[in-house]
């Protein structure tokens, strides 16, 4: 494995983001992390500048995650293990990366007079609320250093593990900026079962929206993605803005599969085997490159959009996650079931 020259964002550079000597490789025996290997390192910097050719709405990125134990087959941050030497594949599901030291360097990139208070995005390459984060618990560490400063900041996650740190959110909501999304691209469960083997269900993801909502947390949803022919039809697109809404979300924001490199090879490999007959009508829409046509992405955008309005909800409009209320809501239910957790949901 190719530790050295690797920037935090996977780009080959120098200086090392850690070197081969601050690695620690550990295997757990409790079944929900049976063959899965953990790299612990001491990382050097955690707060990553997004390049500037990056179709992201965002500037800065905070990753305490390399690779995701959701094992979701189309995911884009697949390529982000080649930089490593792993394959895109099966190595990104078995091999996680966990940068042991990110609060307190977090606290300390903050600190830094060179820092302006960006505003930083998470979760948008690997889920920072997977399920490795069950055993390391980085984010209340991460998410205290952001309370601190009053830094803004929003988190896009599969996981309900977020309900852990739900007064910590709460907390932050009062000093700062806070968006919080929930990714649910469909509700089919025969679908989830094979694309996002590692997630939570849908069913459970809009659950936790359901929470947040209720608990003083405003929470959208990103439907990601809308898988072509499989998930794309006006009934399924219909029930799952249904649920979505249902779930109490405060918005609903579609976005088509794209497919680049790394999790092309990949997706295609499961498409072979689940849906064979798929193959050429999807070499057909995405001949042109990683991303579906425009023509195609403004018909599903304009359905969503079409039932977000029937069903009394919009697309992400600035300001939707702003600030809790002041008095507190009931606690979490006892016992909610805390399980697994792009924007590397797509």
């Amino acid at each position: 494995m190719r530790w050295d020259n690797l920037t935090g964002d996977g780009e080959a550079a120098a200086p090392a983001l850690f070197a081969a000597d601050a690695v620690t490789t550990r295997t757990f025996d409790s079944p929900e992390f049976r063959g899965i290997t953990f790299h612990e390192i001491r990382a050097r910097s955690i707060v990553n500048r997004v390049p500037g050719a990056s179709r992201m709405p965002f500037e800065w990125t905070v990753n305490p995650y390399r690779g995701c134990t959701h094992a979701c087959v189309y995911c884009f941050a697949r390529k982000t293990h080649s930089y490593l030497d792993l394959d895109t594949g099966h190595d990104f599901d078995s091999q996680v990366v966990v940068k042991v030291n990110a609060p307190e360097l977090l606290r300390r990139e903050l600190a830094a007079p060179r820092w302006r208070g960006e505003h930083i995005a998470m979760g948008t390459n690997v889920d920072c609320y997977q399920r490795a984060e069950g055993r390391y618990r980085l984010m209340p560490g991460i998410l205290g250093a952001l309370i601190e400063r009053a830094n803004s900041f929003s988190i896009l996650t599969k996981g309900t593990l977020i309900l852990r740190d739900l007064e910590l959110l709460r907390r932050a909501a009062h000093v700062t900026d806070v968006g919080v999304s929930v990714s649910v691209g469909f509700t089919d469960r025969t679908l989830w079962r094979t694309v996002e083997p590692g997630t939570p269900s849908p069913e459970r993801r809009l659950d936790a929206v359901r929470t947040l909502s209720e608990h003083g947390v405003p929470c959208g949803v990103l439907m990601a993605p809308v898988i072509p022919f499989l998930g794309d039809s006006p009934e399924q697109l219909r029930a799952t803005v249904r649920a979505i809404a249902e779930a109490g979300a405060t918005s609903v924001t579609p976005l088509v599969l794209h497919l680049r490199p790394g999790a092309r090879e990949w997706f295609t490999a499961w498409l072979t085997r689940h849906h064979p007959r798929l193959l050429k009508r999807y070499d057909a829409l995405y001949d042109g490159g990683s991303y579906a046509p425009k023509w195609y992405q403004r018909r599903i955008t304009g359905m969503v959009h079409d039932l977000a309005t029937e069903y009394g909800i919009g697309p992400y409009t600035p300001g939707t996650h702003r600030a809790v209320p002041d008095s507190p809501g009931p606690g979490p239910e006892e016992g909610y079931p805390h399980g697994p957790a792009q924007l590397s949901l797509m």
